[in-house]
């Protein structure tokens, strides 16, 4: 089987992720297959490469332009998800992942309904809720509400099961669903989240994820930093990559900017490498998510 399609078969068996918690839950847990081997299985980390199409308008650094009606989407009634990068039934060779970055899920829970118990191995997860509560449970022990401002990670490491809720009957909860590739596999499952003051993301770039645990923000096992700002209209700002080799995923939340030239609007995704910093413009009231991603695999 060709890597082409090998990556396609992968992908589709993911599709049980979001099948809900009926079909979840009547799989036999001792024979399904985790994240890890569903989305790598057999594919070599350097066959894996940057997998993606790039912008050929901008000749300096390289560039990746990935429009917000542009992505997948798959609307199950009681979820509704656009899907930045391949994932479940939506496949698109160009879009697998943006270095260790594999999924960035834009997810819309109806009332009452989630996710149910399913297992990941060897995968950082990490969840923002943008409205709603949504409530995680764990084969750790852990049971928490979070809610907008809020920062969720857990590294699945050597396994572990988990369900998400939206937790309100009469509202739904909206919140992203990324996941990034580990740089070790089969550590100590763990669970944590944090709660923002927006007081530290207004007109700049706060971290909210680095790999150091004594840093701000949540971290994981993976030389990775995510930055997260509410940008006055007007204001103009310089990222600046914190390792070599690393690219950068701009997920514009709310609003317009403008980076390297490259105006996006809401939902919009862009990617940039080869390049040690960025510069960032808000056209209107914005906020961004960035992340700041090693561009090579394993």
């Amino acid at each position: 089987m060709d890597r082409k399609s090998f990556i396609k078969k992968t992908l589709l068996g993911a599709a049980g992720v979001a099948a809900g918690s009926s079909g979840l839950q009547a799989k036999n847990a001792g024979t399904e297959k985790s994240t890890y081997d569903k989305l790598m299985a057999d594919v070599p980390l350097d066959q894996v490469g940057f997998n993606h199409l790039p912008n050929k308008e901008i000749r300096t650094m390289k560039t990746v332009l990935h429009k917000a009606n542009t992505r997948g989407h798959a609307n199950h009634g009681w979820l509704d998800s656009h899907h930045s990068f391949s994932f479940a039934n939506y496949y698109n060779p160009e879009r697998v992942h943006f270095g260790v970055l594999r999924v960035l899920n834009d997810d819309r829970v109806a009332p009452g309904r989630g996710f149910g118990t399913h297992p990941h191995d060897n995968m950082e997860i990490i969840s923002i809720p943008l409205e709603g509560d949504l409530e995680h449970k764990d084969s750790m022990g852990n049971v928490a509400t979070i809610r907008q401002g809020d920062v969720q990670v857990m590294s699945a490491g050597t396994g572990i099961y988990h369900s998400e809720y939206n937790k309100n009957k009469d509202q739904e909860v909206k919140f992203l669903q990324i996941w990034v590739f580990p740089n070790k596999k089969g550590v100590k499952p763990r669970y944590d989240q944090i709660t923002l003051n927006n007081k530290d993301l207004k007109n700049q770039l706060f971290q909210i994820l680095s790999p150091n645990a004594d840093d701000d923000g949540v971290w994981i096992h993976q030389d990775a930093w995510f930055h997260m700002g509410n940008l006055e209209k007007g204001h103009k700002t310089t990222y600046q990559l914190k390792r070599q080799g690393n690219g950068v995923y701009a997920f514009i939340l709310e609003g317009d900017v403008t980076i390297e030239g490259q105006p996006l609007s809401k939902r919009d995704g862009f990617g940039i490498w080869d390049t040690d910093k960025i510069s960032i413009v808000a056209s209107s009231d914005a906020k961004i998510l960035l992340m700041d991603v090693p561009m090579n695999v394993g």
